[in-house]
């Protein structure tokens, strides 16, 4: 049954996340007028469609104007509405940039090697599973734990970020979640992890940093939020 702009809207809010392939999904990306109706379905309720190329999923975020009324509990601003500690919020950051920034230089290098003939059959071949790839979990405490509050703390937190939608754990292996993908703007976190403390304790083989890389990236975790309201703004449905 081919869902209404009304319908399509609360099926979105509802389940947080819809995946590119539903059908529903592709006729908001390719039908013009249909978006533009869900579009404004979602800012009647302060809320804006997440929407990424290279994403396997689209979900809903808060609008800009609307962040202050959600985040801002009179003392100070809120991380996330998900009830994420600044830990796991660390340690989420640290996720998105060992697994979305390679897979995303991965989908671009493709799409480059693809040509520009065909536009959306290289997006499909983009947002494949080979492109997305999951770390070890010991190789994350071998290279993290420290950081991040040790074993125990990290095996307590990574159940929270499977619960939420945000990675998927395999075997031992961590992967990317539904909403790892869109859990952060790319252009605006992607150059900070890359030119910042972030990207050298990525970059460094046994993981240990010096005080004062661990002091910048605890500076970037203290300016971290995530993208508008990843719980799709049904925290009571």
């Amino acid at each position: 049954m081919e869902l209404n702009p009304q319908q399509f809207t609360a099926k979105l809010i509802a389940s947080r996340y819809l995946p590119r392939e539903d059908n529903d999904v592709r006729r908001l990306l390719v039908d013009l007028g249909f978006r533009q109706e869900v579009g404004a379905n979602l800012a009647a309720c302060g809320l804006r469609l997440l929407d990424h190329p290279f994403a396997a999923y689209v979900a809903v975020a808060l609008m800009r104007e609307t962040e202050g009324a959600v985040f801002d509990d009179g003392e100070q601003w809120q991380a996330s509405n998900i009830g994420l500690p600044k830990d796991a919020i660390a340690l989420l950051v640290v996720l998105w940039a060992l697994i979305i920034l390679p897979k995303r230089e991965r989908q671009l290098g493709r799409e480059l090697e693809d040509g520009q003939g065909d536009m959306f059959g290289n997006i499909i071949k983009a947002v494949g599973d080979d492109v997305s790839r999951g770390i070890a979990e010991n190789v994350l405490l071998e290279d993290f734990g420290k950081l991040l509050g040790g074993k125990g703390r990290i095996n307590f937190m990574l159940p929270q970020l499977s619960r939420l939608g945000l990675i998927e754990r395999r075997n031992k292996v961590i992967c990317e979640g539904p909403l790892l993908d869109l859990v952060f703007d790319y252009a605006g976190m992607a150059p900070r992890i890359i030119n910042g403390a972030m990207g050298d304790l990525i970059r460094a083989q046994n993981g240990v940093a010096s005080l004062q890389e661990a002091d910048e990236y605890d500076m970037v975790i203290e300016d971290t939020q995530l993208e508008g309201d990843l719980s799709g703004g049904n925290a009571d449905v």
